[in-house]
């Protein structure tokens, strides 16, 4: 990564690395210890954002959330933090503060920065659409936020293409700081996003951040129909991909790919995504240094446009 540009984040003023280094693991299925490896790996890379969220790991039993931010707050406070490394966090989804309510919003933001250590957060992310909630009460609380000089940049994740418009009016009719960026699932396997938050994106000047940018692990190359058990909670709904006439393609092709390159399948299928219109980065997690590895070279590679082509065909459902 140390080789490439770095992307601003739509129109802010942040500046990122093309992979954004997720941090949902951290707490979870990497402790601590390691958490801080994988931290000072993607650092000494050249990575410049990582992603957590105020509800990471709730689902886990015993843990009530706030658990990777607390790893990521104590890397900070015994590295110290880098005057480049953009921070982004999300609110809406921890089990003490539900939803986008002006006070709920406020109330879980002083905690994260609690739990981080921080003054601000470089990126603040409503994590899922609250319908009970008015878009515009949402909105003012994040431009709020931004005013007092706690957010420096406001996302979202998990929204519609029709609640970001309105989210995006209601900013516009108010005079709110708005939304630079949204977070939406997108891989070689769930493209559906094409059709209509991308030229949304492009319409609004918003940058896409995907998230499981390997379709929950299926685009490393371990799930194969004749291949064995893989140690992973998302397992099972990864190998139903193999169930999808594009799988087995896609995974082919990968694999040509990869073979004539040098790099391992995950590596190309990142390469591809951030490559996609709109796209600023793209988010991926590691478990160890292992699976960290073939992250790494992602800022570093270009797919030729024959490459992309044939990635593209193997990927659309009817091809």
């Amino acid at each position: 990564m140390t080789e490439n540009n770095p992307r601003r984040l739509g129109r802010s003023d942040l500046v990122v690395s093309p992979l954004c280094l997720g941090g949902n693991v951290f707490g979870w299925t990497a402790d601590e210890a390691t958490s801080f490896r994988l931290l000072d790996a993607y650092r000494d890379a050249g990575g410049t954002f990582v992603d957590t969220a105020d509800s990471y790991s709730a689902w886990v039993e015993g843990h009530t959330g706030g658990e990777s931010e607390t790893v990521i707050g104590a890397w900070l406070a015994s590295r110290g933090r880098p005057d480049d490394l953009v921070i982004a966090t999300k609110v809406s989804s921890h089990p003490e503060f539900p939803g986008l309510s002006a006070g709920n919003v406020r109330a879980a933001a002083h905690t994260s920065l609690k739990r981080l250590g921080v003054d601000a957060v470089d990126l603040y992310y409503a994590h899922f659409d609250d319908p009970r909630t008015p878009v515009a009460e949402s909105a003012e609380a994040f431009s709020a936020l931004v005013d007092e000089g706690k957010v420096r940049a406001i996302g979202l994740s998990n929204h519609s293409p029709e609640r970001i418009t309105e989210w995006l009016d209601a900013c516009r009719d108010r005079g709110l700081h708005a939304p630079v960026c949204v977070q939406p699932q997108y891989n070689l396997m769930e493209r559906a996003v094409e059709e209509d938050l991308v030229p949304l994106a492009q319409e609004r000047g918003l940058a896409l951040l995907p998230y499981f940018g390997l379709a929950r692990g299926f685009l490393t190359g371990k799930y194969r129909p004749d291949g064995g058990e893989v140690d992973s909670p998302r397992a099972g709904k990864a190998r139903a991909y193999l169930e999808r006439p594009q799988g087995p393609r896609v995974l082919a092709e990968l694999d040509a790919i990869a073979a004539r390159r040098g790099a391992a399948p995950a590596t190309i299928a990142l390469a591809w995504l951030v490559d996609r219109p709109a796209v600023a980065s793209v988010l991926a997690s590691a478990r160890d240094l292992d699976q960290l590895s073939a992250l790494l070279p992602v800022g570093g590679l270009r797919l030729t446009d024959q490459e992309k082509a044939r990635l593209d065909e193997a990927s659309h459902a009817g091809a």
